[in-house]
């Protein structure tokens, strides 16, 4: 495997997940405006980001596929197909066609994040947590840019009228498939030969995955209550939808920063002490927006809380790929597809509870649950990346 870190084509992945993400980041800003078109309740709309990343369960089989043939290409035609259907959600005349849309879009999302960290660790040498972070800052800058655009876009021609935003995903494949055609993983990646068939890796990882599942659940109680409801958080609050979408950029915008530093950092003092120092933090910098989510001190509060809230998403993809498995991209898979069951049971229990008592009550019990993350990061392995091929 080669030991350089090479910085052009992880900033060329970068951009990749970058300009894909920014059109999933679509859906939440213009939620309220989509609840309100087609009178669906709380519950329903929470199921929509459920469903758009339903196909995550495909993830350990789309893995499987990644370890064994290249498939760079989904990584360039996915932009197309994500940012071609999330343009077009204002069309959409039924809560149904909304369905199959973000279906779509959620198909094309797994073809696309799969396979793009196995690549990142193949061109990263040693330092995985910084080239995972380069990587995860692509996603997070693209959920700022994402709601800023849209924002604009509805203001500009209503929701009906972001069709208009289609060439910018066309033209980002052409990009995409200059810049990329030519990025190989390792010699070594593909061509050796699996010692072991995937159910065997996934057996000897059990009590790993089990660990980061609770690691993953408790923080999506305030990760899913932000990036979901977070603007029609504030909408209810009375303010105007474009301040509940710029809220949500500032939200994304810091965490960009935090993820950029904290696959670094992690690289450096251990991933453990890292994710034990966010976890504690988290539910401390909740109780403080719920207390002053109005008036100047929300929006240094919204920028503190998203650096430390996204600062745990490359830190746990390094912790992924330290298992050093011969089939990365199916380990990464199993971890993705954690992520989208724990993240859809918080988004449906939010949206229930936010039905039944109350958007405000339920972020109490959102920040309250979020110290769970706390026991789960303790029961991680103490050295900083594990040597074990497996």
């Amino acid at each position: 495997m080669k030991k350089k870190f090479q910085l052009g084509n992880i900033i060329t992945i970068s951009a990749a997940h970058l300009i894909h993400d920014f059109h999933s980041a679509f859906l939440a800003p213009i939620l309220p405006l989509l609840i309100q078109k087609l009178g669906i309740s709380l519950s329903l709309a929470g199921l929509l980001d459920v469903v758009r990343r339903l196909p995550s369960l495909l993830n350990p089989l789309v893995g499987i596929l990644a370890d064994k043939i290249c498939v760079r290409y989904f990584i360039i035609i996915a932009p197309f197909i994500t940012g071609l259907v999330m343009s077009l959600l204002g069309l959409a005349p039924t809560y149904a066609v909304l369905v199959i849309m973000l279906l779509v879009a959620g198909i094309s999302s797994t073809l696309f994040h799969v396979p793009a960290p196995v690549m990142i660790k193949n061109i990263a040498g040693k330092r995985i947590g910084k080239g995972m972070s380069f990587y995860m800052v692509g996603g997070e800058l693209a959920r700022t840019l994402g709601p800023l655009i849209i924002t604009t876009a509805v203001s500009w021609w209503g929701l009906e009228g972001t069709f208009r935003l289609i060439p910018i995903s066309l033209a980002a494949s052409i990009v995409l498939y200059i810049r990329l055609k030519n990025i190989k993983l390792s010699e070594e990646q593909l061509k050796q030969k699996k010692k072991s068939h995937p159910g065997a890796t996934f057996k000897k990882l059990l009590p790993f995955f089990l660990t980061v599942s609770g690691i993953l659940f408790f923080r999506a109680a305030i990760k899913s209550s932000l990036t979901i409801f977070l603007p029609t958080y504030l909408s209810d609050k009375g303010e105007s939808f474009f301040f509940a979408g710029i809220s949500l950029s500032i939200l994304q915008f810091s965490g960009a920063a935090g993820t950029f530093l904290a696959g670094s950092i992690s690289d450096k003092i251990g991933r453990k002490p890292t994710l034990l120092t966010i976890s504690i933090l988290n539910p401390i910098l909740m109780w403080l927006f719920i207390v002053f989510n109005s008036g100047i001190l929300m929006l240094p509060i919204l920028l503190m809380m998203g650096f430390i809230l996204f600062a745990s998403g490359p830190v746990l993809l390094a912790l992924v790929q330290d298992t050093n498995s011969e089939h990365p991209a199916f380990v990464n898979g199993i971890y993705m597809t954690i992520n989208f069951v724990m993240g859809s049971l918080l988004v449906l229990l939010i949206g229930i509870l936010g039905d039944s008592i109350g958007l405000q009550t339920t972020y109490k019990i959102c920040a309250t649950l979020s110290v769970g993350t706390i026991p789960f990061v303790l029961l991680l392995p103490s050295h900083k990346s594990s040597k074990e091929r497996i």
